[in-house]
């Protein structure tokens, strides 16, 4: 009868022990559905910053080539406007010689 107490002893040390364990299992389990959440919405903020710099970035795209564009307009009517000096020159330079 001893040997029958010591393994219904032994079983109930080992349940109890099971069910610490378990405890401990599903508290882990717990934080790591709370860690997965955080770095899910970590995630998510950073693909909004992402977007909001891309955005950023394609509009000084849109201006540089929009400033591009008006200073070849400018250079064209500035060399214009210079080989018309330059012919009004010469116009002067032969009406005198």
């Amino acid at each position: 009868m001893m040997a029958g107490m010591s393994s219904l002893e032994d079983l109930e040390r080992r349940i109890t022990a099971m069910e610490t364990e378990l405890a401990v299992v599903r508290q882990e389990a717990a934080a790591a559905r709370a860690l997965a959440a955080g770095a899910d919405r970590d995630v998510a903020d950073y693909r909004a910053e992402l977007r909001g710099h891309t955005r950023t970035l394609g509009a000084l795209r849109e201006t540089q080539l929009e400033h591009y564009a008006e200073h070849k307009a400018d250079s064209a009517e500035i060399k214009a406007g210079i080989a018309q000096i330059v012919r009004l020159l010469e116009g002067l330079g032969g009406a005198t010689s």
